[in-house]
């Protein structure tokens, strides 16, 4: 009796020490993803302020407004560059956003509805004994949205498309370590998996979006006519003054 207690004492501290550790990892990866998209971000604001019209920090008279300025304008840049590029950069836009939001929102409701029943409109779903998860609607909409995008093969659509194909790739790869080990493992050490998996997943397309060229084509086109971009060359090179040679 005294060994199994030990056994039973000991089995607790392990698995505590195990979460902890995965938490660590979890956080670590999580972190990496946010210093890449702020990276992107301060990327294209810092070129925007200094090719845009927004006057800079050192010659502003207020440089506040000057942030200002230089933050709508590449506002602006990601808008028109969405609305010129092809639809294929749009669709993968809209792929990597949808996931992104619903793989949060299905981690943080997952989160909360383990200390009450219900969450807003979310619920534990249960038919019968079987506890229905949300990898169930997560399959459902990524094989209809992509069957569809197949049957149609209207590039008009794909963009909408990819919205629920997205989602259904963020609620299936939340609880791809379920899949895995044929198991309810989510809240293991096992089921950490599914979170390094999405974040690794987020990682990729992020780097897909990086190498998309819809912000320099709203840097083209919403630039093009600033007072920095026309004539921001030397004397004698393309954008120089005119008249000079």
């Amino acid at each position: 009796m005294s060994g199994g207690t030990r056994r039973s004492r000991t089995r607790p501290r392990r698995e505590r020490r195990r979460g902890l550790l995965a938490d660590r990892r979890t956080r670590a990866l999580g972190l990496l993803a946010a210093a890449a998209i702020a990276a992107v971000i301060t990327v294209e604001f810092s070129r925007v302020w200094r090719k845009g019209s927004a006057p800079k920090a050192t010659v502003a008279e207020d440089p506040l407004l000057a942030v200002a300025e230089a933050a709508a304008e590449t506002a602006e840049v990601a808008v028109t560059g969405y609305r010129e590029v092809s639809t294929r950069e749009n669709s993968m836009f809209n792929l990597l956003t949808s996931f992104v939001l619903t793989f949060v929102t299905a981690r943080t409701v997952t989160t909360l509805l383990r200390g009450r029943s219900t969450v807003g409109p979310f619920r534990d779903l249960k038919l019968g004994r079987r506890h229905i998860h949300h990898f169930v609607p997560g399959i459902v909409l990524a094989f209809a949205s992509g069957g569809a995008a197949i049957v149609t093969r209207n590039e008009a659509i794909e963009p909408l498309l990819a919205i629920p194909f997205g989602a259904g790739m963020g609620l299936t790869l939340d609880e791809s370590a379920l899949l895995l080990e044929l198991d309810d493992v989510y809240w293991t050490e096992e089921g950490v998996l599914s979170v390094q998996i999405a974040l690794a997943v987020t990682a990729m397309l992020a780097s897909v979006a990086l190498a998309m060229r819809f912000l320099r084509r709203g840097e083209e086109v919403v630039l093009e006519d600033s007072p920095s971009g026309a004539s921001g060359g030397l004397p004698g090179e393309p954008g120089g003054l005119p008249g000079e040679r």
